[in-house]
């Protein structure tokens, strides 16, 4: 029986490198050139392979082993590396393009469970109420814990029109919430525009999708259209990149260069293969795809030079921080509301097949100045919290999420700087400027609106049309 055991080990690590190498990592196997396989570790896996595929109580497929264990092996190094079967990969694919079926949650694993990084605006799980850092721990009568994050997402997707019962824990319930959400199809508005008042114009990126950077041309253009017709020009723009989980990267890229002097630096990203190396600059190269027209050639000049103000918070990610980071570190912007997620770190998805991939972290992000981003975010020039009585709200951030990738700037004392301001935040009692209670500071956050479009009641919309009318004072 050892020995059996033993003759197809040999075997199947055989097949392992096999496969290794027909999955055309060449980027690894070059780096990789000259280190000798682990064989004594191939050898322990491959025994255990053999002994599940024999002793395991119920008979279980070959591909199903082997699909475990490459989920395993990505999901175990950070919340972002992940295996894509044929209908992740499917999804994937499609969400980037603004129309996909499902809830309309970004989700992440932790501890075993679903955790609602953010909700998507106008979406089912947005309007029923579901809220960055709650817990998923059961999805109609099935657990969670167990489930593989794409088996999860799967169970959560659906046909349109059937409903979901989500149970979960949120941090200052007292019991778990069940929330019946019926799903939809999720078509996402990546742009929306309004003027404000007389001469302000606002500009919403709620996701940054193919045709996102177009989508700015166009309602920035409206904006004018408008300014004018009232006679007058645009004298601020408002960006609101507030709870944008991100999105494509040259989306971004094309959204900074909107605003930026040509071929300025937007981002730079840093890993281990040569070409994790690389800057991007507000040049059509870097964010127009090859066979498409660049759509910042329609873009008025005034673009470049408008005043703005950029609002971020905790629920901004990815791509929108590397567009507030682009454009506080030019001084093209003023960067205001609260500390950014932090989620810095780059995703290349390598195809296995015709239809599954995997998605790999591959490099770090990095702002014009050379600041990471990575479980630290975008400090905001002006930090202005949600709410006029000051309560300071507490989410979830990349920092928070288990194995998350460090920054790799972070260290010694600015390390020890970040977590003692992090241990701070969270022991310090919530209140308001106003003597408030925190119940009564609650009270006045459930009143709010939750990003009504340039909605009246909206505190951090207030103070960045303040700034930018003082700006107008100022130049007079």
């Amino acid at each position: 029986m050892r020995s059996g055991l033993k003759q197809a080990g040999l075997v199947f690590i055989g097949l392992v490198t096999g496969v290794l190498v027909s999955l055309n990592f060449s980027a690894i196997a070059q780096k990789s050139a000259g280190e000798p396989l682990p064989i004594e570790e191939l050898r322990s896996f491959a025994d255990v392979f053999n002994a599940v595929k024999q002793g395991y109580v119920e008979p279980i497929e070959d591909k199903k082993l082997i699909t475990h264990a490459i989920s395993g092996m990505l999901s175990n190094l950070d919340p972002h590396s992940a295996y894509l079967d044929a209908d992740a990969f499917k999804d994937l694919q499609v969400s980037t393009q603004g129309e996909f079926g499902g809830l309309g949650i970004e989700v992440g694993m932790e501890d075993g469970f679903v955790k609602v990084v953010a909700p998507i605006e106008d979406t089912p799980a947005y309007k029923a109420g579901i809220k960055a850092g709650d817990l998923v721990i059961k999805l109609d009568d099935t657990p969670v814990k167990g489930m593989t994050l794409n088996d999860a997402v799967k169970k959560m997707r659906g046909k349109p029109k059937t409903a979901i019962k989500l149970t979960i824990v949120r941090k200052g319930e007292m019991k778990p919430l069940d929330i019946t959400i019926v799903r939809d199809k999720i078509k996402v508005q990546s742009v929306k525009s309004k003027m404000i008042e007389s001469g302000y114009g606002y500009l919403r990126v709620t996701q940054f999708q193919e045709e996102t950077t177009a989508d700015v041309v166009r309602h920035y253009e409206e904006l004018i259209k408008k300014a004018s017709a009232d006679k007058g020009e645009l004298k601020g723009l408002v960006l609101d990149l507030r709870n944008d989980p991100g999105g494509l990267l040259h989306s971004a890229i094309g959204v900074s260069a909107a605003f930026l002097p040509p071929k300025s630096v937007v981002v730079s990203t840093d890993g281990r293969t040569e070409d994790a190396k690389r800057k991007y600059l507000a040049s059509p190269e870097d964010y127009a795809r090859s066979h498409r027209e660049d759509a910042l050639k329609k873009l008025s000049a005034s673009a470049k030079t408008v005043p703005m103000v950029v609002l971020v918070n905790g629920g901004s990610a990815s791509a929108s921080e590397i567009v507030a980071g682009a454009l506080q570190d030019h001084k093209r912007a003023v960067v205001l509301g609260t500390q950014t997620f932090g989620k810095g770190s780059v995703q290349t998805v390598l195809p296995l097949s015709s239809n599954t991939a995997i998605k790999l972290t591959t490099a770090r992000y990095y702002t014009p100045n050379g600041r990471s981003i990575q479980a630290k975010g975008i400090v905001p020039d002006v930090i202005v919290e949600e709410s006029a009585n000051g309560e300071r709200h507490e989410r979830l951030r990349e920092s928070d999420l288990e194995r998350h990738l460090g920054n790799d700037q972070d260290k010694g004392k600015d390390a020890k700087e970040t977590k003692d301001a992090k241990d701070a935040e969270k022991t310090a009692k919530p209140q308001g400027k106003n003597g408030k209670s925190k119940s009564e500071a609650e009270a006045d956050e459930a009143k709010a609106p939750s990003f009504e479009i340039a909605s009246k009641s909206d505190y951090q919309l207030g103070q960045a049309m303040n700034l930018l009318k003082a700006w107008q004072i100022i130049k007079k």
